[in-house]
């Protein structure tokens, strides 16, 4: 196969104990079966010369493992449920806050480990909500612009713009033009992991891809991310905060 031919990928389906699980086949040079799970599925890469029957074997012989890895996927894709009511959690920048309704303040804010909330005690679900998502993005945009400009200043650059994101699939994302969207939903996160999204994001202002050299960058702008960028793999950004 020419080197700029993309390997053709199939999709296919196996029936392991009682479920019918799909997969991915990609076939290379390889010179073993290898199995890889993410938040596309279930992925088998198998040399030319390995027949059908002896990938549905090897199939077999890690449904064990197929199983559990599919579970956690799915266990990261499922929606946390937020108690949207008076003594309700909510996760905030790496710990938790206690929703506390009925509060005297101005506006929403963050005090001794609880969200306070101008609303009544009795407030709906759809009014806590709101009005908590409505802070929480409030808070997000201000936090992430100022700490971009902070990042960005190791390195020399700016974004022309920070946005905030309500994607289901992505934390960030960098355009051409210098405009960085930041998923809201960070917000939950600790201090740590929100400043890896931005310096990846930050270092996409200089490389439009992942090479060597933007790894590079990202290490300028935050040496040691490669411990948040782990931790990082095991949210999803759909997870967090469901209605």
């Amino acid at each position: 196969m020419p080197d700029n031919v993309a390997p053709r990928v199939r999709g296919r389906h196996i029936v392991l104990g009682q479920q019918i699980v799909e997969y991915a086949l990609r076939r290379s040079r390889r010179r073993s079966i290898g199995f890889s799970i993410g938040e596309s599925g279930l992925r088998v890469t198998a040399p030319h010369w390995v027949t059908m029957p002896q990938i549905e074997e090897a199939l077999r012989e890690k449904q064990r493992w197929i199983f559990t890895k599919l579970g956690e996927v799915r266990a990261r894709r499922a929606p946390v449920r937020s108690d949207w009511r008076d003594g309700g959690h909510l996760p905030w920048l790496g710990g938790n806050v206690t929703l506390r309704l009925g509060d005297t303040c101005a506006r929403p804010l963050v005090d001794s480990g609880a969200l306070r909330l101008p609303l009544p005690a009795d407030a709906d679900h759809d009014r806590v909500r709101d009005s908590v998502c409505a802070f929480l993005q409030q808070e997000a945009l201000a936090r992430f612009t100022q700490r971009a400009n902070e990042l960005g200043a190791r390195i020399g650059v700016l974004p022309s713009r920070i946005v905030l994101s309500s994607a289901n699939t992505l934390w960030g994302s960098c355009t051409a033009q210098g405009v960085i969207r930041l998923n809201w939903r960070l917000i939950h996160f600790s201090p740590a992991l929100i400043d890896y999204v931005i310096a990846h994001e930050l270092a996409h202002l200089k490389e439009l891809n992942h090479s060597r050299a933007f790894w590079d960058i990202v290490a300028d702008i935050l040496p040691g991310f490669e411990s948040a960028r782990r931790e990082l793999r095991a949210h999803h950004p759909g997870r967090i905060v469901a209605p």
